[in-house]
């Protein structure tokens, strides 16, 4: 049903980043200050329909209760944020899904689509820890690495919105598998799900033991050579990632974000002597934490959203709800 309401205050945005496990969800005012921030469950897992319906149905009840002038959703995968269209997300189950065009539908706002590490970045050059650079690479290392870049406040799409994929960079050519098909990738390498594999691989622990990258690093600070050789392999992976990274982009700054972060100077301060070590030519950035941490998305969401809302007066939204030939909407 669509949601009725009455007229918006200007520029208050609901936002909205939604991953494979949890929906993050924040109200952001005129000024960018957050009003109202929850998380609830994307349920995946009962596939694609019930993913997008847990969406629009946590964006229906905020839009209730706030009567914003606009929405943001971010979302992985391939996005092609022009068409307002998901192209594949393989953990969501959707492939060529109108998000923008449906949720327009239902919400009755208008809507921005972007892909969410892009919007991470947004919001880490905004509001954290980009704010004041011309350009700067943000990587999350967490489950899984990926990457936006970042120039004059705005993050690359590239020509099919796959700019800035740098987990799939291939860092050991004889590596194990990744989940891309592609072996070796930086993902399958130094990803914090990378490291439990490799730990216990090596220490040769039961396949139904997991030990959390985290719990690694901890170990390796206590002095178990394993876990010191996977958390030194996965480090010097990171560091190969990020130099060829680094040669084609020339970022003022790598923004290292994610769960991995969280390990502060026991991730940065090796990383930062590995890269050093890697450089010839090239100009040596800054390597710095990111600022934002797990809301980076939905917050970059949100400005999405306050941007189309500052767009000179084009098409409207009834103009992009129609598809050409007037298709009804259809199950992912």
């Amino acid at each position: 049903m669509r949601v009725r309401h009455p007229a918006a205050g200007p520029a208050q945005v609901v936002a909205l980043d939604v991953g494979g496990t949890h929906i993050k969800a924040t109200v952001l005012a005129a000024d960018r200050s957050v009003l109202h921030a929850e998380s609830a469950d994307t349920r995946a897992d009962r596939g694609p329909d019930a993913a997008l319906e847990n969406v629009l149905g946590l964006a229906g009840r905020l839009v209730r209760r706030f009567r914003p002038a606009a929405v943001g959703i971010a979302v992985p995968g391939i996005v092609d944020e022009d068409a307002g269209v998901c192209r594949y997300a393989a953990n969501l189950g959707w492939r060529d899904l109108p998000v923008r065009q449906w949720a327009e539908e239902e919400l009755g706002l208008p809507v921005a689509l972007g892909h969410d590490v892009r919007a991470g970045g947004l919001a880490e050059a905004r509001l954290g820890a980009g704010r004041g650079l011309r350009s700067f690479l943000f990587v999350p290392v967490g489950t899984g690495i990926a990457g936006a870049v970042v120039v004059n406040g705005r993050a690359l799409t590239g020509a099919h919105g796959g700019a800035g994929e740098v987990g799939h960079l291939v860092v050991r050519p004889d590596g194990p598998p990744c989940g891309c098909g592609g072996r070796g990738c930086l993902e399958a390498v130094a990803s914090a799900s990378a490291v439990a594999r490799r730990y216990r691989q090596l220490a040769g622990l039961p396949a139904d033991e997991h030990v959390p990258a985290e719990q690694v690093l901890q170990r390796a600070g206590a002095g178990d050579e394993t876990a010191g050789r996977v958390w030194r392999e996965a480090v010097s992976a990171l560091a190969d990632g990020l130099v060829t990274a680094l040669t084609l982009v020339d970022p003022e700054r790598v923004v290292i974000g994610g769960g991995l972060a969280r390990a502060g100077a026991a991730l940065l301060d090796p990383l930062r002597t590995a890269v050093a070590e890697r450089l010839t030519f090239q100009s040596r950035p800054e390597l710095v934490r990111a600022r934002l941490g797990h809301r980076a998305g939905s917050l970059g969401a949100g400005l999405l959203a306050q941007d189309l809302l500052r767009r000179p007066a084009g098409r409207t939204t009834a103009d992009r709800l129609r598809p050409p030939g007037g298709a009804a909407r259809s199950s992912p």
